[in-house]
């Protein structure tokens, strides 16, 4: 899919991989719509970029919102023809650690945020694409997610994040094989240890310590090579249905 002259949505879109992949989209040509629940960064990174971006604030967890969100794509823009979903938490917390059991609410946020959220997003985004007319290749829309390596190898501790990871890339196939009768592909990143705002409040010992584990290049992953990844996806139409590693080769240890 050509990106310039399209639409697109992305969920967290106004900071970390989400804001890259937003100025990656922008900067190719497209029209974005952030869609974040943070409305400080989101309307900050609009007006910077202009009249090619609209931020709706949008909680994913939100069945509304998330409506509203991908209807504003519709409405101002035209259409929608790009989704990704780059909104996510996480949780430190052991299954049963000194303060007793792992707190169930926690984990079912984790859930809701990151897996029922992302696909609450595919669901109302591919709807909306479906209703496109199909380009040369028959392609009506692309759809990335954003899993984890915890999705293979969580460590202790990353239970409820894992099981949300692990539950995109599981979804990841079925809906890639349903799709295809509308001409829509969808594929998952799992990036590794990346530079961002999660990150950003480590103290500097404990941030070098984490950039030592990837085998190469040993450093933390740049936001825009995760944006680059997601442009090489939309614009190469045998990418669908995978999850691909972003990762520098890590393979993390149990703790």
């Amino acid at each position: 899919m050509n990106i310039k002259g399209k639409t697109a949505l992305v969920s967290g879109g106004a900071s970390g991989l989400g804001a890259a992949t937003v100025r990656m989209l922008v900067a190719q040509g497209a029209k974005a719509v952030i869609a974040d629940v943070n409305d400080n960064a989101g309307s900050k990174l609009a007006q910077e970029l202009g009249s090619a971006v609209a931020f709706v604030k949008t909680d994913v967890t939100q069945s509304d919102q998330v409506r509203a969100a991908v209807a504003e794509a519709g409405s101002k823009f035209g259409g929608l023809h790009i989704a990704v979903a780059a909104a996510g938490i996480g949780v430190a917390e052991k299954l049963l650690g000194k303060e007793g059991m792992h707190d169930l609410q926690r984990y079912l946020r984790v859930i809701q945020v990151n897996l029922i959220g992302s696909f609450d997003l595919i669901r109302q985004a591919a709807n909306l694409m479906s209703r496109n007319a199909p380009d040369e290749d028959g392609g009506r829309g692309v759809v990335v997610t954003t899993a984890s390596v915890a999705a293979f190898d969580g460590q202790i501790g990353q239970v409820a994040y894992s099981a949300s990871k692990g539950g995109i890339v599981a979804m990841t196939l079925p809906l890639a094989r349903e799709l295809s009768r509308f001409g829509i592909r969808i594929v998952t990143i799992a990036p590794g240890i990346f530079d961002t705002p999660l990150l950003g409040a480590l103290p500097e010992p404990a941030r070098l310590s984490l950039a030592e584990q990837v085998p190469y290049p040993k450093r933390l992953g740049q936001p825009r090579e995760y944006a680059a990844l997601v442009q090489h996806i939309i614009e190469n139409n045998m990418l669908n249905g995978e999850t691909i590693r972003l990762d520098g080769a890590i393979r993390m240890a149990p703790k």
